[in-house]
């Protein structure tokens, strides 16, 4: 039997309220990502000497995936940390646009393809299939190129889809300079890709050109 003094420490360890992330500094997430359980202002002042030297936390997320050299101060544990976060992260995204998923908002779409694709120091070209009521069958990488290009081959594309049985496609690719303007070259394959799903009445419903900043729809810029 617990004694009373007992019980009422289980009970208040059982009435603590959990930490609220979104109520502490960049700092502090950052040292308990790391150093979880040590909280010392030796830690502190390690995690805030990192996000100086990387520029906050997207650089040092963009720097986890460097190797061992190009990361001077970041140390492979800590950037281990850093990409499990992160790729946490990339994987809730993805399951919300998992099989059956109807994209009724664009805004869960962006937020995965920011994820998945900003700061890639390769470009990256990324299709969503998606049944006729819009709701999605899979999201797959279809190409991967250099850090200025990625050949990208329409016959691949609507290959796929009809293995899918897609009705409609989405698709985007990141550009590693930052500049999410899409390209004379974007224009060019986009044109392709819709005129090669239209023979096979597939629609192409967008074309997202991720960057810095939020990604650019060429749906919306009427380049489709």
């Amino acid at each position: 039997m617990k004694t009373e003094t007992a019980a009422a420490a289980s009970s208040q360890q059982l009435s603590e309220p959990v930490l609220n992330p979104g109520s502490i500094s960049d700092t502090e997430l950052l040292a308990r990502l790391l150093y979880p359980g040590d909280l010392r202002k030796q830690k502190l002042k390690q995690a805030r000497s990192l996000l100086k030297c990387f520029g906050g936390l997207r650089g040092l997320q963009a720097a986890s995936r460097m190797a061992t050299q190009e990361r001077k101060g970041l140390d492979d544990q800590a950037a281990e940390r850093l990409g499990l976060a992160n790729e946490l992260v990339h994987r809730q995204l993805k399951q919300s646009l998992q099989r059956g998923v109807s994209l009724t908002s664009p805004a869960i779409t962006i937020q995965y393809l920011q994820t998945a694709l900003r700061d890639r120091r390769r470009e990256i070209f990324t299709c969503l299939f998606l049944d006729t009521r819009h709701r999605v069958i899979a999201v797959e990488n279809l190409f991967q190129g250099s850090i200025d290009g990625a050949c990208v081959y329409p016959r691949v594309v609507a290959e796929r889809a009809l293995r899918l049985s897609a009705a409609a496609v989405i698709v985007a690719h990141n550009h590693p300079s930052g500049v999410s303007e899409p390209s004379l070259a974007d224009q060019a394959i986009t044109r392709r890709l819709k005129d090669a799903l239209l023979l096979l009445e597939i629609r192409l419903l967008d074309h997202f050109v991720v960057g810095d900043g939020a990604p650019v729809s060429m749906a919306s810029r009427g380049m489709l």
